[in-house]
């Protein structure tokens, strides 16, 4: 039975994940430090769909902890590792960036030790949209911008793919980023405009609007994001033999080593996304125009064509059963 190594357990993508690897019949090492960044019960009650499980080892350890994770490597020796543990948020790195540093560039840096020192098959990390910044030229492909990001936490994110790349170059670590756009769905992150919208539409409280609502993202639904990743994850990349240095496609390399977008390529005006809200709770919002925040951006749109080349993978849920789903999964859950 291969081991694999995913890390961020208690998180919405990563607990998701490993759910889907038990199902197939993989050994899953867990690691998660369960921090206080969001609702720590919502997390414990994630670990929890995992925890019945006889093929998951749970590993309470900071990314941070060098001598915690090369221990984890050193005796579990996972053959994969898919690394989704980090701290996320645009807005939260504006006023903790140090965090990010310690979890995003450290952390990441002892898990590419980790990999270096007991070598993997295919080391697959998660990146962001975010990395895109300032781009505007739709839909976002990783062969070309990606260099302006506009938020700490996409800088975290874009050094990540840098520090992969290096690894991929110096050791031959196959290394994967994948760049996520707007993941919501059923166990979803208390940060994020579904569940905040949702929550404050129950509770007749304002639903907070940036930008006056004036925003465009490609929302990509839980299980779509699930079956992109673990698609990937067994199709490890190899050197582009077609790599010219001249030119320096950023997506691939003549090492290991690539980027590649997963979204749901249907981008969404987020006053229609919160239409499907109102429409599936059956209730009108209240709305709080405010101004557009600092680190955010005005619209995402992602070029798929790439994992759907690895994969034979095309991500389709719409986002009115996106959401309908989550409705039905946060009235279960808060029983309301």
């Amino acid at each position: 039975m291969e081991k694999i190594l995913v890390t961020g357990t208690a998180g919405f993508i990563g607990n998701a994940v490993a759910r889907r690897l038990l199902d197939m019949g993989y050994h899953v090492i867990g690691l998660d430090a369960v921090t206080d960044y969001y609702d720590v019960v919502l997390k414990e009650n994630r670990l929890k769909r995992l925890q019945g499980s006889n093929h998951f080892e749970e590993k309470r350890v900071f990314l941070e902890d060098r001598e915690a994770v090369a221990r984890i490597f050193e005796q579990d020796k996972p053959d994969y590792v898919i690394h989704l543990a980090a701290q996320a948020g645009v807005r939260y790195s504006l006023e903790q960036p140090q965090s990010y540093v310690d979890a995003n560039i450290t952390g990441f840096l002892n898990i590419l030790e980790g990999a270096r020192a007991h070598p993997v098959k295919h080391l697959v990390f998660a990146s962001t949209s975010s990395v895109y910044g300032l781009d505007q030229d739709m839909p976002l492909s990783p062969h070309k911008g990606g260099n302006h990001p506009v938020s700490f936490y996409a800088a975290t994110k874009k050094a990540n793919e840098a520090m992969a790349h290096s690894y991929a170059h110096l050791f031959g670590t196959a290394c994967t980023g994948l760049r996520f756009f707007t993941v919501y769905g059923p166990w979803g992150r208390p940060d994020m405009a579904l569940f905040k919208f949702t929550k404050a539409i129950l509770e007749d409280k304002p639903v907070p609007l940036y930008n006056s609502g004036n925003m465009v993202r490609d929302f990509t639904y839980i299980d779509d994001i699930v079956e992109g990743i673990v698609r990937v994850a067994f199709v490890p990349p190899q050197p582009n033999s077609k790599w010219d240095a001249k030119t320096a496609d950023p997506a691939s390399s003549s090492a290991p080593y690539r980027i590649c977008n997963i979204g749901n390529n249907e981008p969404v005006e987020l006053l229609n996304y919160l239409a499907a809200i109102e429409k599936t709770l059956g209730k009108q919002a209240k709305r709080e125009l405010l101004p557009f925040q600092p680190g955010d951006v005005a619209a995402t749109w992602a070029d798929v064509s790439d994992l759907i080349e690895i994969t034979g993978f095309k991500p389709q849920t719409t986002v009115e059963d996106g959401v309908a789903a989550f409705v039905d999964w946060y009235r279960t859950y808060y029983g309301c």
